[in-house]
């Protein structure tokens, strides 16, 4: 289960990040068939959020752009942002703050399409940070103390809970964020190991079916709509294979666009590339995928993380960003 949920902060990859440097790679347009379509190696993770691609690519939506998608599937962005910067992927997916702190380090990438999106809602979201059935803690402010699981340390979640801490006129310095992989939180919660935790789907699904109590939707209370994550390439490819990318962007919005209007079919597509049980998809919250990301979020992320130190120094969003 681990493959399955660990993706979406992607911040394992920063044990990597500088040696990746800011090399483009092979720029390589990807494998061109004898009909004129060209194959693109696309790293994925095996969670709910990449669903549109999927539904895109039976759609025949990439191929009306004159593109064949070739995923390969990860556990995070560990693997997906090396090979991306080298020119071993020609296009990726992770969380936007992981991109924002990979270019802080030196790897040269460009955000190309929206990935997902948080719901905007409180106590409907995809993500959110929960307490045991009987615990004393009610809100965010009483985790000042607490031992709180997230999935990376100085990451999206974290940063997320420290801000929905401050929110609930807490002091997030207070707070003791542990690193667990998210299919161990259900069982470190249950046990007393920790004290709240920071789950997304479906681990989020799971820890509630065992009686956890949600307090707060901190990605939501980071910024409205949130824009979690986007598809990316390197800055050499966006560069020499301009057409490509364009081609990529907008099979990548029809099929956002699809896949949040037919959420029984992203339901029953995400079984045929990761193994959740269908009986858990039936219950998740699943994101948003609206077709354009919303800069408003991403500059709260940036300047938040700015905030509470997460960065070596600011990111360049002009650059990153389409």
């Amino acid at each position: 289960m681990r493959r399955l949920i660990a993706g979406l902060t992607t911040g394992a990859f920063l044990l990597v990040a500088t040696a990746c440097g800011s090399s483009g790679g092979d720029s390589s347009s990807g494998s061109t068939s004898s009909g004129g379509i060209t194959t693109v190696k696309v790293g994925l993770i095996p969670i709910v959020d990449v669903a549109p691609l999927y539904l895109g690519e039976k759609k025949g939506f990439f191929e009306k752009q004159g593109l064949k998608l070739s995923p390969t599937l990860a556990s995070g962005g560990a693997a997906i942002v090396p090979a991306v910067a080298s020119g071993q992927y020609q296009f990726g997916f992770s969380n936007v703050f992981s991109l924002m702190v990979a270019q802080t380090n030196g790897v040269s990438l460009k955000a190309i399409s929206n990935g997902a999106a948080s719901t905007g809602v409180q106590g409907k979201d995809f993500g959110a940070t929960v307490v045991k059935k009987d615990s004393p803690i009610k809100t965010m402010k009483d985790l000042e103390g607490k031992k709180v699981a997230v999935n990376t340390l100085k990451n999206i979640n974290e940063l997320a809970v420290r801000e929905s801490v401050t929110k609930a006129g807490g002091d997030p310095d207070k707070v003791k964020f542990v690193e667990l992989p998210f299919d161990q939180m259900p069982a470190a919660l249950d046990k007393g190991q920790v004290d709240a935790a920071m789950a997304v789907e479906p681990a989020l699904t799971t820890m509630k079916d065992q009686g956890a109590q949600e307090i707060a939707s901190p990605l939501v209370d980071m910024a409205s709509k949130l824009t979690v994550a986007m598809y990316f390439t390197s800055t050499a490819y966006a560069q020499k294979n301009p057409e490509i990318v364009k081609k990529f962007q907008k099979a990548t919005a029809e099929s956002l666009a699809y896949a949040d209007a037919h959420p029984d079919e992203v339901r029953k597509i995400v079984t045929t590339y990761t193994q959740v049980p269908a009986s858990v998809l039936a219950k998740v919250t699943l994101p948003k995928w609206p077709a354009e990301a919303n800069r408003a979020s991403i500059e709260t992320q940036a300047k938040l993380g700015e905030q509470f130190g997460f960065f070596k120094k600011s990111p360049d969003l002009d650059a990153l960003l389409p």
